[in-house]
């Protein structure tokens, strides 16, 4: 029996127009290329990486508040995650998905952190993802890049 090959791929792939790093799940191009032909063990430990740049940098502007609320949101809207996915990593998701009609981020189970005070979703979301991008961008220019970056 085959496991199931999970993917951070959020359909929006930014390496089909020249990105080196894909916008919407942060991983390079190579990676993406070669994903289904890696082992269960590297595509986790990108998982992982990637989880942990979310929830390090989406740490910066937020606090999750109510973890069960966050999760009902994000089943209710049919916003895809893994039951082993951080929280902060989850938010990601939600704000990426539903910024243009979150008006108080506080019915999602979030609190804005002092960097995200007074920011709108929809600048949450910007701020977040470009810290992201840059930050799968320099890491993706430091290695090897036909080698998975886990």
């Amino acid at each position: 029996m085959s496991r199931r090959i999970v993917s951070p791929c959020v359909g929006l792939c930014s390496t089909t127009v020249g990105d080196t790093v894909c916008r919407g799940c942060q991983r390079s191009d190579h990676e993406i290329r070669d994903w289904f032909g890696y082992d269960h063990a590297t595509r986790q430990a990108v998982m992982q990486r990637l989880d942990g740049w979310r929830v390090a940098v989406a740490g910066r502007y937020l606090q999750v508040t109510d973890a069960d609320r966050l999760q009902a949101q994000l089943e209710r809207h049919g916003i895809r995650f893994r039951a082993e996915q951080p929280a902060l990593s989850r938010a990601v998701e939600l704000l990426r998905v539903g910024r243009e009609r979150m008006r108080d981020i506080r019915r999602y189970g979030l609190a804005p952190r002092a960097a995200g005070a007074g920011l709108s979703p929809v600048q949450l979301h910007e701020a977040i993802s470009t810290t992201l991008l840059a930050r799968a961008e320099a890491c993706r220019d430091a290695r090897d890049p036909d080698e998975p970056t886990t």
